[in-house]
Order: C-alpha cells, then sequence, then structure tokens
C-alpha cells in the first residue's frame, strides 16, 4: 500500500474554528458592543473558568506566555546578579526573559526520553546565585516536577513552571490518586494562548497561575502598571493586560479543550502504533497524560526525512534547531558546543508531524505511511 498525495498541514485552523464559529463571532460581536476591550467582564469571566480546570487557586489572564514568564520574574524580584536555571532545549523565551529582567540564565541538560530537564544537571548547577528553577513541560508532557519541587524545597528557592505547552497535562504519582496538574504545583506557572497552541486564541495571549496569594496579589497589581488607581503607581510593573476580544474567543474554546486533547491522544497512539518500529517516537513517563502539543519524532537521518515530507506536501516542523546555549546572543556566557550532549543531539534530530485535534484518519494515515516508505516499509 502507498501514501496517497494528500496534502496535510501541520496546523489547520480553518477546520478547528469552522464548528465554533457562530460563538465565537458572538463572543467578539458582545465585546464590541459593550467597548470594554481592556480587562472588561470577559477577563475576569475567564480566569474564573480556566484556574477552575486547572484547579488552581488564582489565576490572572495577561498578554502573551512571554509577557507571562516576565511577570513572574519581576514579581519575584529576580534581578541583576540573580540567576535562573532553564533547560537549553526550548523556545528562546524561556531564557530571554531572564536576561531581559537582569538576571542571568543557567543552561542544563535534558532527559534524551522526554526532552524535559533533567533534574541532576539542575541540581549540579545551583550556587548560591540561584533564585529560580524554570522547567518547561515541552511538547505537552509535564518534566520530572517531584524530582525538580525536591531540589527547590532543600534550596529554597523559586519554581517557574514553563507551561506553554501543555495545559491539561497532569501526573499521578504510585500509590497516590491526586492528579498533579500543569500549572497548581510550582510556585507560578505561565501559559501561552499562542494560535498554534491546545488553547489558542486568535492573537496573543496568555496566563499566569500561582498558589500564593500575596503572589497573585502582586501580579495582578504589576499586569498594569503597578496601578491599583489610575495614576497612582506602588509597582514598576507592565502593560501586560489581556484584551477582552481573546478572553471571550477562550472561553469559548475552553469546554472544547478536553475533547481537542482526547483527539490529540488517539493521534499520537496512532503515531506510535504505526512508526515505533521504524523511527523513535515520543516516550510517555508512566503516571503522566501528554497532550501532544507536538509529535516529536527522532532521526539522525531529519533531513532527508523533511525533504521526503516536504515533497509531499505533509508539514512538519522542527521545535527547535539550535540550542539556547548556542544562541549569539547568549555567548558571552561562556558556553561551549558539546556542553549538553542530549539537547544539542536532540536539536540536530527532532522532526514534528500533524497532530492536531481534526486530522482526519485518512490524513494521519498518509502521514505515517509516508514516513514508513521513507525508511524502506
Amino acid at each position: 500500500m502507498q501514501a496517497t498525495t494528500t496534502t496535510v498541514p501541520l496546523l489547520d485552523l480553518n477546520a478547528q474554528y469552522a464548528p465554533i464559529v457562530e460563538p465565537v463571532l458572538g463572543a467578539i460581536a458582545k465585546v464590541f458592543a459593550s467597548k470594554q476591550f481592556i480587562l472588561g467582564p470577559q477577563v475576569a469571566s475567564f480566569e474564573s473558568k480556566v484556574k477552575e480546570y486547572l484547579r488552581v487557586p488564582y489565576a490572572l489572564g495577561v498578554s502573551s506566555g512571554t509577557d507571562a514568564i516576565l511577570l513572574a520574574l519581576m514579581a519575584m524580584g529576580i534581578g541583576a546578579g540573580d540567576e535562573v536555571i532553564v533547560p537549553t532545549f526550548t523556545f528562546f523565551a524561556t531564557a530571554g526573559c531572564v536576561a531581559r529582567v537582569g538576571a542571568t540564565p543557567v543552561f542544563v541538560d535534558i532527559d534524551p526520553e522526554t526532552f524535559n530537564m533533567d533534574p541532576k544537571s539542575v541540581e549540579a548547577a545551583i550556587t548560591e546565585k540561584t533564585k529560580a528553577i524554570m522547567p518547561v513541560h515541552l511538547f505537552g508532557q509535564m518534566a520530572d516536577m517531584p524530582a525538580i519541587m525536591a531540589i527547590a524545597e532543600r534550596h529554597n528557592i523559586w519554581v517557574i513552571e514553563d507551561a506553554s505547552q501543555s495545559i491539561g497535562c497532569y501526573y499521578e504519582l504510585p500509590g497516590d490518586p491526586t492528579q498533579h496538574w500543569s500549572g497548581a504545583v510550582g510556585d507560578v506557572a505561565c501559559f501561552s494562548f499562542f494560535p498554534s497552541k491546545n488553547l489558542g486564541c486568535i492573537g496573543d495571549g496568555g496566563l499566569v497561575t500561582t498558589r500564593h496569594p500575596e503572589l497573585a496579589e502582586k501580579m495582578q497589581l504589576m499586569r498594569n502598571h503597578g496601578a491599583k488607581e489610575r495614576y497612582y503607581h506602588d509597582e514598576v510593573g507592565g502593560n501586560f493586560r489581556l484584551d477582552s476580544i481573546q478572553a471571550a474567543v477562550l472561553e469559548v474554546k475552553l469546554p472544547y479543550l478536553e475533547e481537542q486533547h482526547q483527539a490529540r491522544q488517539a493521534h499520537g497512539e496512532f503515531y506510535t502504533q504505526a512508526l515505533q518500529d521504524v523511527v523513535r517516537t515520543p516516550i510517555v513517563r508512566p503516571g503522566y497524560r501528554m497532550i501532544y502539543n507536538q509529535y516529536t519524532l527522532r532521526t539522525s537521518q531529519r533531513a532527508e526525512l523533511q525533504h521526503y515530507l516536504n515533497s509531499r506536501q505533509i508539514g512538519n516542523a522542527i521545535y527547535y534547531p539550535l540550542c539556547l546555549h548556542e544562541q549569539a546572543c547568549f555567548a558571552q556566557l561562556g558556553y561551549q558546543k558539546g556542553q549538553f550532549p542530549h539537547a544539542e543531539q536532540a536539536a540536530q534530530e527532532v522532526l514534528s508531524i500533524p497532530v492536531y485535534a481534526e486530522l482526519t484518519d485518512g490524513q494521519r494515515e498518509t502521514v505515517a505511511l509516508s514516513i514508513r516508505e521513507f525508511f524502506g516499509h
């Protein structure tokens, strides 16, 4: 059997929005009619619903996932002379925000099976200047938070979850029925609602969550220039506000999120069954819920496989081709190539394929068959 020539995009937002176009447009129309475009009632309503979904006591809508990280760092008072431990294999904003507040990102290697921060590397990187650890729950699976939280507690430092790719993830420990949800484990968590995320808006948007009331109060103040009353500023904050249109769209989409997760999980399980004998497929840790923000393969023949998929109009993407410690803007930190071998190897081998919820059976079969054909099966 040969793969067909059906075009399969990496993501299809038309298919995602088609069933909900009327309620989405209706929600936008309500915001327009109210003329409350910034921090209107839709923001508070969405915050109430999403904190219930995430099992967290405090949730604040903000302007982007990047600004969520920036706000968290500012609220914690992290700045010049401080260090924040981050994985070197992740999106730039994780470390970029650390640099923006004047602190130093300290890079660590990853677990080669999950792509997430390696707790052993974290322990070795802690110094007297370390103020926070920022694990990234990459590709839709949480990092080893029990180990990371234990390290943080021993050293009395903050944990900031970069949960931009993990809304709806959780883990369960042996003998403990509690579900530990992404966003509810660390001191603060930062989410992104970029349009390509499992829960995406129609522009930029983000969220910060916390279990600490004093941090929630401070971040709420700082997201609006540090002002409780207009023109009277208690803190130097920023313009980190979520606009009402984005909140309204997110509130419409939130009830569909579990259905989206289940569809992605079904696609992921199909790919794993179809491809595990020809290529390295994602590894899901026991007790961990994977939501497949991406479905990421590993192969030493990545360039050739990517060319093959492109020639068949099958969407794919490389997340991320160059580790952060190798980026030109961090050259002054003095890291060397070869210092983080697991991350550097991943950067050379990863390739993500379509896994969006609306993918049809025929489309995912086309993807799987094309990959099998490339490897001679």
